[in-house]
């Protein structure tokens, strides 16, 4: 079994039950007391768990916590390309569209890129790298202006001001979590505010949210569940989760594996 692999297990497990023991792991998974310890250790960088003597629990999430763009970056990579892929998919050339700040965001960005005839409005300051960096001459960038956030979002006044008068087809919005009852949120107040604004311009919300979103509850609502039209997720999405999204978006979308 892969790193990656054993991984995931032990995330299942402490999504199951709360808490493991490294006792309990080697033995289910057939590896050695070291080997469950470096698995640890990479989950407990990737702010997934908490260490605690002889275990691990899962990582406590408070509502106005806010990681920054590298270390979130760094997490579920495979998913996020996977949704990207597919995301990509739903863009037409000749579209205009907004892209929030987010690590899926810029995911998708890459492959946005490749898009003929392409507008794009966003408040990220690496999905404007990305673009800029493209090379075509037939793309366009609006990047607003705004305060800078911990995850590289440009917010506040400056920026809703800037998008007051703007009308995209598609919106792309990474969250920080996804909830039933809280709906899509994040754990700033600004950036809440100037996700709404993008909302407001756009004729369809597209989200794109990996499985470890999913019961994750920020400071603000940005808006409700039944605000997307369509959601772009990952294979790992957990069968009852995909239930209540699929009640509540009018698309839910699972990209293939990678």
């Amino acid at each position: 079994m892969l790193a990656r692999q054993r991984q995931e297990r032990i995330l299942e497990a402490l999504r199951a039950s709360g808490g493991v023991r490294v006792s309990d792991l080697t033995e289910e998974l057939q590896v050695s007391y070291m080997t469950i310890r470096r698995d640890l250790d990479a989950l407990a960088e990737r702010g997934l768990v908490d260490k605690v003597h002889g275990g691990a629990t899962i990582a406590s999430q408070r509502s106005a916590d806010e990681p920054g763009f590298e270390a979130k970056s760094l997490r579920e990579q495979p998913e996020k390309e996977a949704i990207a892929v597919a995301a990509a998919a739903l863009v037409k050339p000749g579209t205009a569209i907004a892209v929030t700040a987010g690590t899926t965001t810029w995911a998708l960005a890459r492959y946005l890129r490749d898009i003929p005839n392409l507008t794009v409005v966003t408040n990220s300051i690496p999905v404007a790298q990305i673009m800029r960096h493209s090379g075509r001459t037939d793309l366009s960038v609006v990047l607003t202006g705004g305060l800078r956030t911990p995850s590289d979002a440009l917010v506040g006044p400056v920026a809703d001001a800037a998008l007051r008068n703007m009308h995209v087809d598609l919106l792309f919005m990474g969250v920080h979590g996804m909830d039933e009852r809280a709906g899509l949120t994040t754990p700033n107040l600004l950036e809440a505010e100037t996700n709404r604004a993008l909302l407001r311009s756009a004729r369809q919300l597209v989200v794109v949210a990996d499985h470890t979103k999913w019961g994750i509850v920020g400071l603000s609502t940005i808006a409700s569940l039944g605000a997307a039209d369509v959601l772009v997720t990952d294979s790992g999405m957990p069968p009852e989760a995909r239930e209540v999204l699929a009640e509540h978006v009018g698309e839910l979308l699972i990209a293939p594996g990678q």
